[in-house]
């Protein structure tokens, strides 16, 4: 009888166990209310998808399992510093369907718990014991940041669709680069072999990013957790949009207009409904797909003798087709 063919989850599912008591393990709280916030950010949960990247480069090029569940918490923890910023600078009240921590706590207070979160996140890098490893984390960090600061503060380029890819780049594809590459320096692999898990996991966080935005439109409040169109309600231009607008020149007023502040909430009700009902959306999707495509090209060229090869292209598949 054939045996049953593992899936990624099933591949990472002690991994993941043993990352998720790493970070309870490296974020002891000092009083309750830290101890109630960190219960808060760690038991949420989420994909855990940086973790089960890292678990899966690190399975298919035998990483040591001890370092890699260091850099899989790491990696999570400094993901969920940058989340716990994102809410307060954005005024997020929901995140995956639950209260954010600004919608509870202090603004003050608030940056202090992302602080403690970046500090853990660092000592755990270090816990790999890999210095090109704790470079590149330090790296990832300051683009993460910079990034931010294009959002908050106006991007140096003036054309959108750059814009919109720096700032993917930064928000999402560096975190996933991360993810897939510093397992192979932690593994010591060839130059040209973590070249490639680089360059696989930017197109998979590129990717990942792509859809969200397209769910953003596409999706379901209650599946998304949020507000239908919620990034354009908030001035910020994604795939679909920009899709749309090239293909309709006429509605790039009312975008302009909108990243002014200067439209209506009638008219940006009517400009989603246009978004949703043309090709935007399609076409954001179309792009996404060519990521992925990139994503499976690049791991043709991987070691294809561990179930973790087959797992990494099932895991390009599901950022694809997951639908929250």
């Amino acid at each position: 009888m054939e045996a049953a063919t593992l899936t990624f989850s099933d591949l990472v599912a002690s991994g993941l166990a043993a990352v998720e008591a790493r970070m309870r393990e490296a974020t002891p709280a000092e009083n309750p209310e830290l101890d109630a916030a960190l219960d808060q950010l760690l038991g949420s949960r989420g994909k855990r998808l940086r973790p089960t990247l890292v678990l899966l480069s690190a399975g298919l090029l035998g990483a040591d399992q001890a370092r890699t569940v260091d850099l899989a918490a790491a990696i999570e923890l400094l993901h969920t510093a940058t989340l716990v910023h994102d809410d307060l600078i954005d005024g997020s009240l929901l995140r995956r369907g639950h209260p954010t921590l600004n919608a509870r706590w202090e603004g003050g207070a608030t940056v202090l718990i992302g602080d403690y979160l970046f500090s853990r996140a660092a000592e755990l890098a270090a816990a790999t014991q890999s210095l090109r490893c704790m470079e590149s984390f330090a790296g990832t960090l300051t683009t993460i940041v910079q990034g931010e600061l294009n959002q908050l503060l106006g991007s140096n380029s003036t054309d959108l669709r750059t814009a919109y890819f720096e700032r993917v780049y930064a928000k999402t594809g560096s975190l996933f680069e991360l993810a897939a590459e510093a397992p192979a320096q932690i593994a010591g692999t060839r130059p040209a072999t973590q070249r490639k898990l680089r360059d696989f996991g930017r197109n998979l966080g590129i990717a990942f990013q792509i859809v969200d935005d397209v769910l953003d439109f596409a999706g379901q409040a209650e599946e998304v957790g949020k507000p239908v169109a919620s990034d354009l309600r908030n001035g910020l231009i994604t795939l679909p949009t920009l899709c749309h607008i090239e293909a309709n020149p006429s509605d790039a007023e009312e975008v302009d207009l909108l990243l002014r502040g200067e439209l209506s909430d009638q008219a940006q009700g009517r400009l989603i409904t246009a978004i949703r009902n043309s090709g935007g959306v399609a076409a954001a999707r179309a792009e996404a797909e060519g990521y992925v495509g990139t994503c499976l090209a690049l791991l043709g060229e991987l070691p294809s003798d561990r179930p973790e090869h087959q797992a990494l292209g099932d895991l390009a598949g599901y950022v694809l087709q997951r639908t929250q």
